[in-house]
């Protein structure tokens, strides 16, 4: 594959990731970051590790690994995973990692660092252009192996760009050359219900030579399911989600960064990654011996059931269920005391007492619990 047919959705080549770590070092925020990642060392030590980095994968390894670290040290209660025998099993084959999508940032951020512990290589991953608003956020993203999502441009060019994106996908899995992780829709979910949007599968199909069979097979597609005990930017999504409901939504300048921002900083409890297994020949062969859509329906549903079937319920998603519907079937059973439950809506008031008063906060509590009570639902619908 020719880098320069893919100049400006592709990552930074080692030298223009050095270029751009030098910018960052330079940056009046990098001090700030230092801080608050390492605390305990001179506010200028990332500035200097980042002046020191002579590749992409010297800036993961030295660089971003030290980062989740932190990151998980400070707001986590840790973060387990299962089922990388999975990628194991593939041996030296490039796959596709399509995963549901809670946080910008640490979705793929965590599945790197869950690849790079079990001895695996990192992979690329998809992003949306949207969230590139500042040189900052692109100069460290397209240096940690970042495929810029072209978004908010018109159907002509949407299609244009979704081939071509499909086609760096195919090549760099085909050729060998880097697996790939993309999230199961666009954006984040912010309803709590993770479903995989069939626009996904159409897009991979676009760059495809051979038969529907052929074309499914060769990416070798692992299904993720991501599990936060408590959700990224829980308040910021009901919030978001109630203002969509009333008309159109107009994000605030930077809102995508404080997302980012937020989404690092909270306290997310337990963490757990579930790798599921691949789409096998079968279920492929299966679903391109259907017609048009029903040929993606089939190999979406395939992906909702291992994501669906792999994600973790933690006792908070039990509690919203609960309170949502006015029950106590899950504290009946024996899955939380009445204890734990006043702390969640202890947890919640404090949450949604952060966001204006003008707001129907009624509405927004029911928003609320919807995102932590959705995996409850959807685990219950399949």
């Amino acid at each position: 594959m020719n880098c320069d047919d893919f100049g400006d959705i592709r990552p930074y080549t080692d030298q223009e990731a050095v270029a751009a770590l030098g910018r960052v070092s330079r940056h009046p925020m990098t001090p700030v970051i230092s801080k608050y990642l390492f605390p305990d060392l001179p506010a200028s030590t990332l500035s200097h590790m980042l002046r020191g980095i002579g590749s992409v994968d010297q800036f993961q390894d030295e660089i971003m690994y030290a980062v989740v670290e932190a990151v998980i040290a400070k707001t986590s209660s840790g973060v387990t995973w299962n089922g990388v025998e999975y990628l194991k099993s593939l041996g030296d084959k490039k796959f596709l990692i399509i995963s549901n999508h809670r946080d910008i940032v640490l979705d793929p951020a965590l599945i790197q660092y869950m690849l790079k512990q079990n001895g695996l290589s990192t992979t690329e991953i998809c992003v949306g252009s949207n969230l590139l608003g500042s040189k900052l956020v692109e100069d460290l993203m397209r240096s940690n192996r970042m495929i810029k999502v072209i978004r908010g441009i018109g159907a002509r060019e949407l299609y244009q760009s979704s081939q071509r994106l499909s086609h760096y996908i195919r090549e760099s899995i085909c050729s060998g050359r880097a697996s790939i992780w993309i999230a199961q829709r666009e954006g984040r979910t912010k309803d709590g219900v993770d479903a995989t949007e069939q626009g996904i599968l159409k897009m991979l199909e676009l760059s495809g030579e051979g038969s529907f069979e052929e074309d499914f097979r060769e990416l070798h597609i692992v299904p993720l399911s991501i599990s936060y005990e408590y959700e990224s930017c829980d308040a910021r999504k009901a919030r978001e989600v109630l203002l969509r409901r009333q008309g159109p939504y107009v994000k605030r300048p930077k809102e995508d960064l404080h997302s980012i921002l937020t989404g690092i900083r909270q306290q997310k409890g337990r963490i757990h990654l579930e790798v599921g297994e691949p789409l096998t020949p079968e279920e492929i062969a299966a679903a391109s011996q259907a017609g048009g859509n029903e040929r993606y329906t089939l190999l979406r549903e395939a992906l909702d059931r291992r994501i669906l079937g792999g994600y973790r319920l933690w006792k908070t998603n039990y509690m919203a269920h609960d309170l949502l519907h006015g029950s106590e079937r899950w504290a009946g059973a024996g899955v939380y005391t009445a204890a734990e439950r006043q702390q969640f809506e202890k947890y919640m008031a404090h949450k949604l007492g952060k966001l204006e008063r003008r707001l129907d906060h009624r509405a927004l509590r029911d928003i609320f619990l919807g995102i932590y009570a959705g995996p409850v639902t959807s685990r219950e619908g399949h």
